[in-house]
């Protein structure tokens, strides 16, 4: 075990020394907006009574990576199957650049492999909510629509 803060444990992710899963590196990214302990209490505090959204990522496979969509993206489906009964499944053949270049609304976050996440948000969090902060483990830019 080893104590690291949210920026430490995302270096430490891109440098390949640790591991954790796609929600973990999006929550680890929130994190990133406060410079200290006190900071998360009095943001987190402060925003206690507005509410909470309950939302599942949807996966869209591309060819040579995955998108994991999120709601407000312009991507995320209208009936997403939050169960698995529908064994819904979202695929393109088109690259993840080109998709990344084709939209403008952005609540998602793209896997290149598993050490290669990246996360991208524009839109506005609900709920009195904080962004992640976009930080990604490649040198790839789909940053110019954003």
């Amino acid at each position: 075990f080893q104590w690291s803060s949210p920026p430490e444990a995302i270096e430490r992710f891109k440098s390949q020394e640790i591991w954790f899963p796609p929600p973990q590196f999006y929550e680890f990214c929130r994190l990133c907006n406060f410079s200290s302990l006190g900071e998360l209490h009095k943001f987190s505090s402060a925003r206690a009574l507005e509410g909470c959204e309950r939302w599942m990522p949807v996966m869209l496979s591309a060819a040579d990576g995955a998108i994991q969509l999120l709601p407000g993206d312009e991507l995320y489906p209208e009936d997403p199957d939050y169960t698995g009964e529908k064994k819904m499944i979202m695929s393109t053949d088109k690259k993840v650049e080109d998709l990344m270049k084709e939209g403008g609304i952005f609540h998602r976050m793209v896997i290149k492999n598993i050490n290669n996440l990246a996360v991208y948000v524009n839109i506005q969090a609900k709920y009195k909510h904080i962004n992640p902060l976009m930080i990604k483990c490649d040198n790839s830019d789909y940053n110019s629509r954003l």
